[in-house]
């Protein structure tokens, strides 16, 4: 079982490319496609669908494209999920009451429903810009560690 399903990671990819170009104008499927390693025809169905849930505008025109609705700061994983495969649901049992009758005193339901909370609520917690953030201080460290820890040479004597 795939909580986050393929296609959703690749609309997370196309999402974090957006934000990393966030104000500097709008971006290309293409581009997007390339970039992120997506084909283009799956690449446009995933941008129309960030579309249509209004987390990117399209801009027409020759140096037209999509570029995000908002800061990256104001903009979740939860959202692109939901947007991408709809809500997170753990099982059929936490749809609603009615499918399945035994979910007021099921004990499995009731903790699946406290996982599910804790999902949705870490996910709504991280943000495209927390994400990019966190990966240029990971890049950082590497490069440090690079500079500072230079593979040396042993000197034969």
């Amino acid at each position: 079982m795939d909580i986050v399903r393929r296609n959703t990671d690749y609309a997370l990819r196309a999402m974090l490319n957006l934000a990393q170009n966030f104000g500097d104008g709008a971006s290309s499927t293409r581009n997007i496609a390339a970039e992120e390693d997506i084909t283009y025809q799956l690449a446009c169905k995933l941008m129309q669908k960030l579309h249509n849930a209004k987390l990117v505008k399209s801009c027409m025109g020759p140096t037209g494209g999509f570029r995000l609705s908002k800061d990256p700061s104001r903009i979740s994983l939860l959202e692109v999920i939901e947007a991408i495969q709809g809500p997170i649901e753990l099982n059929r049992c936490l749809l609603n009451v009615d499918a399945c009758p035994r979910q007021p005193d099921c004990p499995v339901s009731k903790r699946l429903a406290e996982l599910q909370k804790h999902i949705r609520r870490y996910l709504d917690s991280v943000t495209l810009d927390k994400l990019i953030r966190s990966n240029s201080k990971n890049k950082k460290r590497k490069n440090r560690a690079k500079i500072h820890n230079p593979k040396r040479r042993k000197n034969k004597g």
